[in-house]
């Protein structure tokens, strides 16, 4: 008789996978002679060409210089932007008139102070209500953050190492911390005390600028671009021209890179050095670069000049 199905024994389980052969981790370096190649620790940031390599032509920075009437408002938003940006850039910041003035109680009482000064505390103390409401505080603030005090284009001294300290005391009174240069944002760049690029704020402040680098007499036959985007001088549009300025400097310094990297070679030190033949390329894309960022802000007219310093 045929023996019940169900009654079947189970088929053996089946014969587990033969294990893979090892193979050797192509990672894991020899412990001596010279195919160890331990990965440096980045931490983000970039590092530097190893010997006898080019340096990435993508890595190239401008340096840039921010100028409105005080020192105050629209150069210090755009210094702000342009340091903060993703692909911060080394800056600077002046102002081109006599003193600073910032709005007071009314049209004709202004608060002025001289250059390498401070007003937040001042300020505080007088209407501190007043000073708030009307956003002088909260720019002072701002500021605050950016960079100790705010400087006079007249005064700089252009190929001046900016390092060490940058005035004994605040406000002269000797009780003050002392401010140094490395603490301002943007600093990284800028020790030479020499730019690529001058942005001013207002069509005045680029005059004064041109007419003081003629003065100057270029000392050092280096060529620098200065611009002028006009922005009014309040603080809805000191942030609208922030933005803008930023997005010139991110097409200017792409610009800059192309043409740096086509000279090549020796040609990258010519060009890094401010060499006029070297920059010879750049210094023909730039009208093409403002043309193209006028189309994308109308509202905000510019102007632009090749100078030297």
């Amino acid at each position: 008789m045929a023996s019940d199905p169900r009654r079947r024994p189970a088929p053996p389980p089946p014969a587990p996978p033969t294990p893979p052969e090892a193979v050797a981790d192509s990672t894991i370096t020899n412990l001596d002679g010279p195919t160890d190649t331990p990965q440096p620790q980045t931490n983000g940031q970039q590092q530097p060409p190893k010997p006898g390599e080019e340096p990435d032509p993508t890595s190239y920075k401008l340096k840039f210089c921010t100028v409105c009437a005080s020192n105050n408002n629209r150069s210090m938003e755009a210094h702000l932007r342009l340091t903060t940006a993703t692909n911060a850039y080394p800056t600077i910041s002046f102002g081109t008139g006599s003193l600073v003035r910032l709005p007071g109680p009314s049209i004709s009482q202004p608060n002025v102070y001289t250059f390498n000064n401070t007003s937040y505390e001042k300020l505080l103390s007088k209407d501190e209500r007043l000073y708030r409401a009307n956003g002088i505080l909260p720019m002072l603030e701002r500021n605050k953050n950016v960079k100790w005090g705010p400087e006079r284009w007249q005064d700089w001294h252009i190929g001046v190492p900016r390092t060490g300290k940058r005035i004994a005391t605040q406000d002269g009174t000797g009780d003050g911390a002392e401010a140094e240069y490395k603490n301002d944002k943007g600093y990284i760049g800028t020790e030479s005390g020499i730019v690529d690029i001058v942005i001013t704020c207002e069509e005045r402040c680029w005059d004064a600028v041109l007419d003081d680098l003629l003065s100057r007499g270029s000392p050092l036959n280096r060529p620098v671009h200065v611009f002028n985007v006009d922005i009014k001088d309040n603080h809805e549009e000191a942030l609208i021209g922030g933005r803008a300025i930023l997005e010139l400097a991110d097409e200017l310094n792409a610009a800059a890179g192309q043409a740096r990297q086509e000279e090549g070679g020796g040609g990258m030190n010519g060009f890094d050095a401010g060499d006029a033949g070297a920059r010879a390329g750049f210094d023909e894309r730039v009208p093409e670069v403002l043309a193209w960022w006028q189309e994308r802000w109308p509202q905000l007219p510019a102007l632009w000049s090749l100078c030297w310093f």
